[in-house]
């Protein structure tokens, strides 16, 4: 009996609605390698295009396959470059967080910038351009930088000063020797918290630079 295509999309977008709303923190608990997350997110993928393009389940079950084989190796070429970048960088201010098909580097404002710059800090230079060499390395990905701010001032100035940021990362990035059409750059200013604005601590956590590595094959 043939699968329905209606049914199979409907099963793929309940099935990425849940992984969305996973907590990157964990998504690595349970026992579950981000490799093994990367393969469930390709097998997921895989089986949506199958379902779209074939009547049987075995068109469906071989599109989830070459999905799932793809995503692993997404996964398993996330992985090692999350582990060198936390050898090379040895920064405890900066983050890095792999949510399974992207990889998430958080830097501080405070240690890239001063107040109300855009000039990257003498400190956060080197780490950039580790950062920069890393994705050289590894060419198969798209880079997005984020700034963001926190919601002292005024927001079109958080919002200005936001952008400049990101732009001043993304260039120190292709200067280390990524393509300019790898890069993407984009200003949130205020709208993005992941802390509470109310105090200090949390206002610095908001003032961040975030460069999103994400995988294009």
């Amino acid at each position: 009996m043939a699968i329905s295509k209606i049914t199979m999309v409907a099963a793929l977008v309940g099935a990425l609605g849940l992984s969305a709303c996973t907590d990157p923190s964990q998504l690595n608990s349970g026992g579950t390698s981000k490799t093994e997350n990367g393969a469930l997110i390709g097998g997921l993928i895989g089986a949506g295009v199958g379902a779209l393009a074939s009547d049987s389940a075995g068109g469906v079950i071989g599109t989830a396959a070459a999905g799932a084989l793809v995503g692993g190796l997404i996964g398993n070429e996330l992985e090692k470059q999350e582990a060198e970048l936390r050898q090379t960088l040895a920064n405890d201010q900066i983050s890095i967080v792999n949510t399974g098909d992207r990889l998430i580097v958080t830097l501080p404002n405070d240690l890239t910038f001063a107040t109300d710059s855009a000039q990257v800090s003498p400190a956060a230079r080197g780490d950039l351009l580790k950062v920069a060499d890393s994705l050289v390395r590894y060419p198969n990905s798209l880079v997005r930088v984020i700034g963001h701010a926190d919601s002292d001032g005024e927001a079109l100035h958080n919002l200005n000063l936001s952008n400049r940021r990101a732009n001043a990362v993304a260039d120190l990035i292709q200067a280390g020797g990524v393509p300019f059409n790898r890069i993407n750059t984009v200003g949130r200013g205020e709208d993005e918290p992941i802390a509470s604005n109310l105090t200090p601590e949390g206002k610095a956590r908001n003032r961040r630079v975030e460069i999103i590595v994400i995988p294009s094959t």
